[in-house]
């Protein structure tokens, strides 16, 4: 897998029509598979076909005709001793080991062997090379095959290589029992073409020279780069506890990358639903702040960077003692969600991009994470939406808070502090955040179809946006016939995004295909497109 070649593709339009680079893993693994089945058949049938044939007293004159007249007699052994007998065995042993530590009880048992497992692919390598270099049944043309994937992976490797004594100082803080923070600045000698939702491999030398994991960068300006890390395994527990007992610390740090994403793909769509579960939401925090950054840079709204209109941190109020857990949602507000004007509503402006954000939490804590982004981003749509007379971004954000709560009173208790905003204090005591923030697991189908709706009813606000232009210029000028014909034909494509449990994810899937289907059933050519993301 060379993950700079796949990044350099991405940025092809008309070849990532054709390659599903998102998928590049799964393809690496079931090839893999494919190729060590196949290796073993091949195996088997020179050991137990070719071998015992050609050692057999009465086909040596066959062999003689074949191999020369000087290498009859063989017997089975010396077939075993040709230059390809000993390559092919040896490399289809390393094969075999190879893939013991790939698969993943291993690779969550120790990384380090698992990555250094990878490392036996180059002997392979050679030894495929060198396994037809006799030329006993025609000339050898494998290793010309394999010379360009192989200097792609060796110059990968080489970079990852250089790049782990080229170490970078950072600075790593503790935000709560599960997450960590590292921030850092990027050398401007590096070449550093970032684009937001890609990941990067980060390595911590005091933890281990050898281990790179993939983290995605959670926002990134300039040469200023941030990534959010789970803490919920061996590497990530020793990260964790190098940030003292004060939780934080300065470090130094290796990055590769940056590499392609699913989360890239956002750009191809005009209307998205992206979905974050907890440390989930990184690939699209960057999204956001970047969307909302070229939105001001366009069209206004720089106040956003006035530190002096920043919204106040969620203060941490105390919970009432034995709150427990409840699934029952309790809205906060819902009358107060980031929604466009009813002129806007109506009409929209010719590059109009929709976003729906939702992010999911266990603990209302957790929002603090990315409090500060939240809050920007919503103190900017509210100035769009009240100075721009058709706003171009609808960026509407909603916070979901999924532990569960059995007793009344805390519903209550939470619903009040959610509630309490006022037009000098807007953010919520509870989370700190501008957007409204609901309580228990969100209704996925209700959200989805709701946002169905929606979609149908911006069709055909734009059909009549474009059917009035044309009535207000019958000459043609403007707004030609065949303009109108093109926006009932044309496919209104949203793209949804998760990052989270693959058992969410398997819902939303299948929630997409049902709302595309119904797209084609009642002909508004509808579609859903389901994209999560996955490290390789």
């Amino acid at each position: 897998m060379s993950r700079y070649f796949s990044t350099w593709l991405r940025r092809s339009y008309y070849i990532s029509r054709f390659f599903n680079w998102d998928l590049s893993q799964e393809f690496h693994i079931r090839i893999s598979c494919v190729a060590i089945l196949l290796a073993t058949l091949h195996a088997i049938g020179h050991l137990t076909g070719s071998f015992r044939s050609g050692s057999d007293p009465s086909n040596q004159d066959g062999v003689a005709r074949v191999l020369g007249s000087d290498a009859a007699p063989m017997r089975y052994v010396d077939f075993v001793r040709t230059l390809p007998g000993i390559t092919g065995l040896i490399a289809l042993g390393l094969f075999y080991l190879l893939s013991l530590l790939s698969i993943p009880q291993v690779r969550r048992w120790n990384y380090e062997v698992f990555q250094l497992g990878h490392l036996l692919m180059f002997p392979i390598i050679g030894l495929m090379i060198a396994h037809g270099t006799a030329g006993l049944f025609q000339w050898p043309m494998f290793g010309y095959f394999l010379a360009f994937p192989t200097l792609l992976v060796l110059v990968e490797r080489t970079v990852r290589v250089c790049l782990g004594f080229h170490h970078i100082k950072a600075d790593l803080k503790v935000l709560d029992n599960e997450t960590v923070e590292i921030t850092t600045v990027i050398p401007s000698e590096r070449i550093w073409k970032y684009k937001a939702g890609q990941y990067i491999f980060l390595q911590v030398p005091k933890i281990s020279f050898f281990q790179w994991h993939p983290f995605t960068v959670s926002f990134c300006r300039e040469n200023n780069m941030m990534v959010h890390i789970k803490t919920d395994g061996d590497w990530t527990g020793r990260l964790r506890k190098l940030g003292g007992e004060s939780g934080h610390s300065e470090i130094e740090v290796g990055i590769n990358g940056p590499f392609g994403a699913p989360a890239q793909r956002f750009y191809d769509f005009n209307h998205s639903i992206i979905i974050g579960a907890g440390i989930g939401v990184t690939p699209f925090s960057g999204i956001l702040a970047d969307l909302q950054y070229k939105d001001d840079l366009d069209h206004g709204g720089a106040h956003i960077h006035d530190k002096e209109t920043s919204a106040p941190r969620a203060v941490d109020v105390e919970k009432p003692e034995g709150a427990e857990p409840n699934h029952d949602p309790v809205s906060a507000n819902p009358s107060d969600e980031a929604k466009p004007s009813p002129k806007a509503a109506h009409t929209f402006a010719d590059d109009y991009r929709r976003v729906d954000f939702h992010w999911m939490v266990r603990d209302r804590n957790y929002l603090l994470w990315l409090s500060d982004l939240l809050n920007d981003v919503s103190r900017s749509q509210e100035w769009h939406r009240q100075n721009d007379e058709h706003p171009h971004l609808d960026i509407r954000i909603q916070t979901h808070v999924t532990a569960k709560k059995k007793e009344l009173v805390t519903h209550v208790y939470r619903w009040l502090l959610e509630m309490h905003r006022t037009k000098d204090h807007p953010a919520s005591p509870l989370t700190g955040l501008l957007n409204p923030t609901h309580f228990g697991r969100p209704d996925f189908d209700k959200i989805l179809d709701e946002h169905y709706d929606e979609m149908m009813q911006f069709q055909r606000s734009r059909r009549q946006q474009w059917e009035g232009a044309l009535a207000a210029d019958p000459g043609g000028e403007e707004v030609e016939h065949s303009s109108i014909s093109s926006i009932y034909d044309e496919e209104l494509k949203v793209g949804v995004f998760y990052c989270g449990a693959p058992v969410v994810g398997e819902i939303l899937a299948d929630k997409c295909r049902q709302l595309t289907t119904r797209g084609r059933q009642d002909e508004s050519k509808i579609e859903y497109h389901f994209m999560m993301e996955v490290f390789g």
